[in-house]
């Protein structure tokens, strides 16, 4: 049982990360990640390959997949981002290795890494949401702990049939907390105590029926309905979509007249991008969009509020 004494320090403890210097820097070996490049380079798979580990989400993994998102995240010709795997795990979550105290001599030093694991597994995951590329997770195996968790924080899930999903900390004396902060946002609430508390895997069928997988598809063809996807996203301006992932994530925690007043002036910012136009002039002309996939304005935004405030003067 948590107590509030064991809570209250849990929150005292978030200043570790401060007196912690971290010295782990991203490998300069791009083993553990794959890439490949499909539709004319607007879509990248990346492929965790750490088959030996059943691709833990090792300190060393975590490092390099942010790395490679960031990177992929500038290029503009770039429509989404497939997150994959080799091997019959997705993930197994993170490497319970690197979360032993090694040394009870230095007991202040271990906390400072696994502080450092929890504190740059939290930022990946929290990038991967202010991202303006879409991220697909591709999901054709186990999907355990962190690598739940990791699935839980995508914009959208492919799971094969094969595919399973699970929290089981509590088996290693490990309540799987951090998992269950992006688990607990996808799936209701009694769902996500009863993964956690019992720590059983859910298959995919449970998993969409719960809204934690977008999809579901028999195995094998994960990769294929990813891409599908993918190229679906791909056909609409980059700009645009970018702009309506943002609005997404922010408005989830806002009252709801607040969120419809957010909303409205998301949209009329939306309109006045010139992709916004060219979508509209298009279906009102009848033909396909040409898309420039920037954030040009449709008109000159300055001149228009020079008039907007000429107007109000003459109205005064």
């Amino acid at each position: 049982m948590l107590t509030r004494l064991s809570l209250n320090r849990a929150i005292g403890g978030l200043s570790i990360s401060a007196r912690c210097a971290s010295t782990s820097e991203v490998a300069q070996d791009s083993s553990l990640i794959g890439r490949e490049i499909y539709a004319g380079n607007t879509i990248v798979r990346l492929i965790l390959k750490d088959t030996k580990r059943r691709n833990a989400l090792s300190l060393k993994m975590i490092e390099q997949l942010h790395t490679e998102l960031r990177e992929i995240d500038k290029i503009q010709k770039v429509r989404s981002i497939i997150l994959s795997a080799e091997g019959p795990a997705f993930s197994a979550g993170h490497d319970l290795k690197e979360l032993r105290y090694s040394s009870a001599e230095d007991p202040l030093g271990d906390e400072c890494r696994h502080s450092t694991v929890f504190d740059k597994h939290a930022a990946l995951l929290q990038f991967m949401q202010s991202m303006h590329l879409p991220v697909i997770a591709e999901v054709g195996g186990v999907a355990a702990a962190a690598g739940c968790q990791l699935i839980a924080s995508c914009d959208v899930v492919v799971a094969s049939e094969a595919a399973t999903f699970s929290v089981p900390g509590q088996k290693v004396g490990l309540f799987c907390s951090t998992p269950a902060v992006p688990l607990s946002r996808a799936v209701p609430a009694k769902v996500a105590m009863d993964m956690l508390l019992t720590a059983e895997p859910i298959d995919a069928q449970a998993a969409l029926r719960a809204g934690l997988v977008s999809r579901v598809v028999p195995a094998g063809e994960e990769r294929h309905e990813a891409i599908r996807v993918a190229e679906a996203i791909g056909k609409h301006s980059r700009s645009v979509t970018a702009m309506g992932k943002s609005f997404f994530y922010a408005q989830l925690g806002l009252p709801l007249t607040h969120a419809y007043k957010v909303g409205g002036r998301v949209m009329v910012e939306n309109l006045k991008l010139a992709d916004a136009q060219e979508g509209i002039n298009a279906f009102v002309g009848k033909r396909h969009p040409e898309f420039g996939h920037g954030s040009e304005k449709a008109f000159d935004e300055k001149k228009l509020y020079a008039q907007k405030e000429a107007l109000q003067k003459q109205e005064k």
